[in-house]
């Protein structure tokens, strides 16, 4: 299905993205394809340095407007200077990824409440604020769009983690069909094992096997996903696969791959 005529991709300038956790992984492969396709960026991350190192090489390479904003979404004002970036009509943005992340390697009881805390934050609390920000000027112009990165994990029972990004799945599901007829499309991306720099910050060693996905395939294909309208992109036949026997398999035979990918 082509892009329709209200999509971000589908105007002459695509507009302004902002895309959360922007300096490495997948938000950086996010901003790279990006600004590959003319969009214009506003890059969050918590490293002021490495954000400058990342929109100065974006600026020469792709020749798009690049601005950042040095922000730890687990802080409310921090949060609060984001927030009122997407809503600023006068700097409309067309576009954001809400990709900002981090796991844990230990079980519940095993992690300290206030690092649990933290990741709520993150990944609930910012990407429904954030969201919430967006939104009113993307549905009083007619246009825009919002991709939650998610994850395979929703769909499987493994702690916490998988708990925020079950949220993040419903959440995203009934904004997609709220705000479609305001012009609005709204996604989750639900990656798999990725080779990024997630694992390593969780000291868990990363695999090599054919579970693990090139982070450019992965935003390539989240990109042509959201292209085509659609509410869930899950890159790789592989996890398409794995998502629908999990509709097969009973949770609690799937709890025992819970520890798959802490070692």
């Amino acid at each position: 299905m082509a892009p329709s005529t209200d999509s971000p991709t589908a105007h002459p300038h695509p507009g302004t993205a902002l895309v959360t956790g922007a300096t490495a992984g997948i938000g950086h492969a996010f901003a790279q394809q990006l600004a590959g396709r003319g969009h214009d960026l506003v890059l969050v991350a918590r490293d002021t340095a490495r954000l400058e190192e990342v929109a100065a090489a974006l600026r020469s390479q792709h020749a798009v407007s690049v601005e950042v904003i040095t922000a730890d979404l687990v802080r409310a004002e921090q949060l609060a200077l984001v927030e009122a970036r997407l809503a600023d009509r006068d700097r409309p943005v067309e576009l954001l990824v809400n990709n900002a992340g981090f796991g844990l390697k230990e079980r519940f009881l095993d992690n300290p409440i206030e690092a649990e805390q933290a990741m709520l934050d993150v990944l609930v609390t910012a990407v429904l604020r954030l969201t919430h920000a967006a939104l009113g000027p993307m549905t009083e112009r007619g246009r825009g769009g919002v991709i939650n990165v998610s994850s395979v994990a929703a769909f499987l029972p493994r702690g916490t983690y998988a708990a925020t990004k079950a949220w993040v799945n419903s959440f995203t599901e009934w904004a997609a069909n709220e705000y479609r007829a305001q012009g609005v499309t709204v996604m989750a991306l639900c990656p798999g094992f990725t080779k990024t720099e997630f694992h390593e910050r969780m000291d868990v060693t990363r695999g090599t096997g054919f579970l693990w996905l090139d982070v450019d395939f992965l935003v390539e294909k989240a990109l042509s996903d959201f292209d085509k309208g659609r509410i869930y992109s899950i890159p790789g036949a592989q996890y398409k696969t794995i998502v629908g026997l999990t509709r097969l398999v009973p949770n609690r035979a799937l709890q025992t791959l819970q520890s798959l990918g802490r070692k």
